[in-house]
């Protein structure tokens, strides 16, 4: 019998995950199916009790619901909570067991552009939902400074606790003009790029929180939009020789992590990356 697998989110119809995934079921020779579930706020409840009772092995967890479905599972783990959302749900005999699979996409995307965060300066744009997981992921990496840029700076020391107490975490301007942004970007060894800046269709397609001249060689800057996969920021960044990592690759690997998690196998990742970028393809 065809089992079944879901993104859960609203709305979801723009989500390329149903392509890739379906990919790399159907490489595998699995007989499931990925569907997107677009899901309101107010159905999530049922649509979580639906998951539970069926013949569902799990599901991908996106935007507006990361927070609201953690007190709807039975077991959300340790990434979860230190994260403060999750991104996957796996049912295991009916019992929902919850992850967050962010931090590994984030981890993954790095190692396979042979990135090693350990050890250094790092500065972060932006301190919303994904902030939080890359500031696990640098902890977890070793990274020895956080800085966070945001325009709001309540919302950067609020990621502190998020950090803890061992890792230097600092707060700049989110301002290309501000002194203090200037410096910090200049002398980071790795810059990432969590805001919406730079999104197809966002509130500033075109822009990017970083100009070229702040860019040189010898730095990586990662951006965590992959719609478009080149962003206004990664050509800034390559225009002042700094190493670039793409949103598209952190979307593979937080997706391939879930697969293992659901499945128990690897995932084709050579698979998952040609279907992706087909389907971005066609979007033009």
């Amino acid at each position: 019998m065809t089992r079944t697998l879901c993104l859960l989110g609203h709305p979801v119809a723009h989500s390329i995950s149903p392509r890739f995934q379906q990919a790399a079921l159907d490489a595998l020779g699995i007989d499931a199916k990925y569907e997107a579930w677009d899901t309101a706020p107010e159905d999530l409840p049922a649509t979580i009790e639906r998951i539970r009772s069926g013949d569902v092995i799990g599901c991908n967890v996106t935007v507006p619901h990361k927070v609201a479905a953690m007190r709807l599972v039975d077991r959300p783990d340790a990434m979860v909570e230190r994260v403060g959302a999750l991104n996957t749900i796996i049912n295991r005999g009916g019992l929902l067991h919850a992850t967050n699979t962010d931090v590994a996409g984030i981890t993954g995307a790095l190692r396979e552009a042979g990135i090693e965060a350990g050890g250094k300066d790092v500065v972060l744009l932006g301190a919303g939902g994904a902030a939080r997981a890359v500031v696990v992921a640098m902890r977890t990496a070793g990274a020895k400074r956080i800085t966070i840029a945001n325009r709001t700076e309540a919302k950067a020391h609020a990621l502190a606790e998020v950090g803890g107490p061992d890792l230097d975490m600092r707060y700049a301007p989110l301002d290309a003009a501000d002194p203090t942004f200037r410096r910090a970007v200049s002398e980071a060894q790795i810059v990432i790029q969590s805001t919406s800046m730079g999104m197809l269709h966002g509130p500033d397609e075109t822009g990017t929180p970083v100009p070229t001249e702040l860019f040189s060689p010898g730095q990586v800057a990662f951006d965590l939009v992959y719609v478009p996969e080149e962003t206004p920021f990664l050509r800034a960044a390559a225009a002042g020789g700094a190493t670039t990592v793409g949103g598209l690759m952190m979307l593979i690997h937080q997706g391939a992590e879930a697969f293992r998690l659901w499945l128990g196998q690897e995932p084709p990742i050579d698979v998952m990356v040609k279907a992706a970028r087909q389907a971005l393809a066609e979007r033009g």
